[in-house]
């Protein structure tokens, strides 16, 4: 089957986040030279959707704020329970490029195979750690493009050594906890430092943001809105 490179794909990305109270610090990773998305940027972990992640049920589900906000503004050709299979694929990329494992003590029947390695750690996935906290579309032109959502999880909520990504793939390269004051030295993506400033700003409120930050880029052009806030201003078209 031929994949259309062209189209959008929905993503998870996922902000690690660890000492949030003291000299906080987000886990981040390199892509490869060779990578036809963002080359020898440094990241967070993340990518699309799976096939496999609509049929994986949550041990427990995302809190009811984040969900409602991941209803909203929907593209016409994404499934509704992408709302489920998001957080999902947030947990299975971080299992992939991180090795850490988010989720409850639970057994597996008969796993994916996308999930296989993930459901020998004895954890089925949970999502009521995770803070959507942002979405941006990939603009139009790029080899990919993505509507990726952003969900910002604090490293307490995750099992094992945080500090050991042994079991990680090797699609990410140097692994590390970056201070987030230091984070802006790194070569990072334009939106990964949009994305980076607006945490800033809340990493101490344990709750999750009342409005979302979307990057929506379509054909025409390329704005901020906010999921279940004001319209945009004047000053936010054409960003």
């Amino acid at each position: 089957m031929t994949v259309d490179k062209s189209a959008i794909r929905d993503a998870a990305t996922v902000i690690v986040l660890r000492n949030r109270f003291d000299n906080p610090q987000v886990l981040m990773g390199q892509r490869g030279a060779k990578a036809a998305f963002m080359p020898n940027k440094f990241v967070f972990p993340g990518g699309a959707v799976d096939a496999d992640d609509y049929a994986i049920t949550l041990q427990t589900p995302l809190q009811k704020r984040c969900a409602d906000r991941l209803q909203e503004d929907l593209r016409p050709e994404t499934r509704p329970d992408v709302t489920t299979a998001l957080p999902v694929a947030a947990i299975r990329e971080l299992w992939e490029e991180t090795g850490l494992v988010l989720g409850s003590k639970a057994a597996w029947s008969t796993p994916p195979r996308d999930w296989a390695d993930y459901a020998a750690t004895g954890h089925r996935p949970s999502a009521e750690a995770l803070q959507f906290v942002f979405r941006a579309i990939t603009p139009p032109g790029r080899p990919r493009r993505f509507d990726a959502r952003f969900f910002l999880l604090d490293a307490a909520a995750l099992s094992g050594d945080i500090d050991d990504f042994s079991a990680a793939s090797d699609e990410l390269s140097h692994l590390q906890w970056v201070p987030l004051a230091q984070a802006r030295q790194f070569d990072l993506p334009f939106i990964t430092e949009v994305v980076l400033a607006e945490i800033a700003g809340y990493i101490h409120d344990l709750a999750p943001p009342a409005t979302i930050p979307f990057f929506k880029n379509d054909d025409e052009a390329g704005y901020f809105k906010r999921l279940n806030g004001r319209p945009p201003r004047k000053d936010d078209l054409g960003a």
